[in-house]
């Protein structure tokens, strides 16, 4: 791609993560190319390319199954008229002003993602002193802090995204207004806070993540009922039940085994949910009933803050309601929860649960066993529980008092 740019008279280098990427020895991601042609010439040279964007133009080239996103360098754009911005809080609206390498570079967020690796002569170049940051383990924005979080409030996530990720420290400047900008968070359409959750979360270093974001005081805009949660801890469970959830998430991720956002926002959402579930049930609700409620409840006012699509959304509900079922280990019906398909979710936020405390430990082994077992074993178990729940139910019968006529 970037030989045929430069072959149609354009410059053409990769930016970006990649290049950042690369040059740390990590894996990149994708790869990101920004060059001097403007969309619609990027298109004349690529019949698989389609435009993107309205706040900024994009050019997104197909090969097969990947896409490869294509910049124009930006200007700085100094003149922004009344409509490019926000008036409440100037998060800017629209980006479509042109210039050259240079503007673009520093039109950049941080530093160490505006370099540019040259194809033409394998070299990087550097106008923001990127390399150096790279080298000293600093994030640092380009530009007065303040006012590029408020042109975009997402930039304050992805300052905790990349230290986290590449364990760098956030230069002090950059890292002040951290801690009196997450307002500006609720501005930001959920849809697109819910992508910038699912990168927080699912890419290896979410426990790390999550502990920025409590330092910052960013998790209470993204999750505020479960902050609040948090903030009153009930024998460090919820906040060891969180942490559990999200290193079995890093796990996965380091170990190339699929995650799921809907696990990932079951576990975020369980304590609100559980504390209303318990309200509902102590008020005379019956469970079924109560754990639906309690689901929908704080569904419905988590998508204030980040949407979450449906086909998230009711597995969710799905972990949750089932938790209830795997109290009941005796008959058939234990075999029919094993059928289902949130199953093995389900086990494992049982699991979950059981390691934070919150859940009988003894329960979580008994269905860990029941799994591992043949299907001797299995009936075996099954009605050693069945026989053991008969017992337990059966009524001790009162003796009727004896009269002194019948003495």
């Amino acid at each position: 791609m970037l030989y045929r740019l430069n072959n149609a008279g354009y410059q053409a280098h990769l930016v970006g993560g990649g290049v950042r990427d690369l040059l740390l020895g990590l894996e990149p991601k994708d790869f990101d190319v920004a060059t001097d042609a403007s969309p619609e010439q990027v298109r004349s040279v690529f019949r698989n390319c389609r435009l993107i964007g309205r706040r900024f133009r994009l050019a997104h080239v197909h090969f097969g199954h990947e896409i490869i996103e294509v910049a124009t360098f930006r200007g700085m754009q100094e003149d922004a008229s009344p409509s490019d911005m926000d008036a409440t809080n100037g998060m800017l609206m629209r980006d479509n002003t042109y210039g050259t390498i240079e503007e673009d570079a520093l039109r950049r967020d941080f530093t160490v993602n505006a370099l540019y690796y040259n194809v033409a002569d394998f070299s990087v170049i550097d106008y923001t002193g990127g390399l150096a940051d790279l080298e000293n383990g600093v994030l640092r924005l380009l530009g007065d802090p303040a006012t590029r979080y408020r042109e975009d409030p997402v930039r304050m996530l992805r300052a905790v995204r990349f230290a986290a990720k590449l364990g760098f420290r956030i230069d002090p400047a950059c890292e002040a207004p951290l801690l009196d900008l997450g307002f500006l968070l609720r501005s930001v359409p959920a849809a697109r806070l819910f992508e910038e959750i699912l990168k927080l979360f699912m890419s290896g270093t979410a426990v790390q993540a999550f502990e920025k974001l409590r330092h910052y005081n960013l998790f209470a805009e993204l999750f505020p009922e479960t902050d609040d949660c948090l903030a009153h801890e009930e024998q460090q469970f919820p906040i060891t039940f969180v942490v559990r959830g999200l290193h079995n998430t890093d796990l996965r991720v380091r170990e190339g085994k699929p995650v799921t956002p809907a696990f990932l926002f079951a576990v975020l959402l369980w304590e609100p949910v559980r504390r209303l579930f318990e309200q509902l049930v102590a008020s005379g609700v019956h469970y079924s009933i109560a754990m639906q409620q309690s689901g929908g409840e704080v569904i419905a006012r988590q998508i204030a803050q980040s949407s979450i699509p449906r086909r998230f959304s009711m597995p969710m509900r799905e972990i949750w309601q089932l938790q209830h079922r795997f109290e009941q280990r005796g008959g058939k019906r234990v075999k029919r929860l094993m059928a289902h398909p949130r199953f093995r979710a389900a086990y494992d936020f049982l699991v979950l649960r059981a390691e934070a405390g919150e859940a009988d430990a003894a329960l979580a082994q008994w269905w860990t066993d029941i799994q591992e077992a043949q299907p001797e074993i299995q009936n075996q178990l099954i009605n050693k529980e069945s026989a053991a729940t008969g017992r337990r139910r059966r009524r001790r019968r009162r003796s009727k008092p004896i009269s002194p006529g019948e003495a």
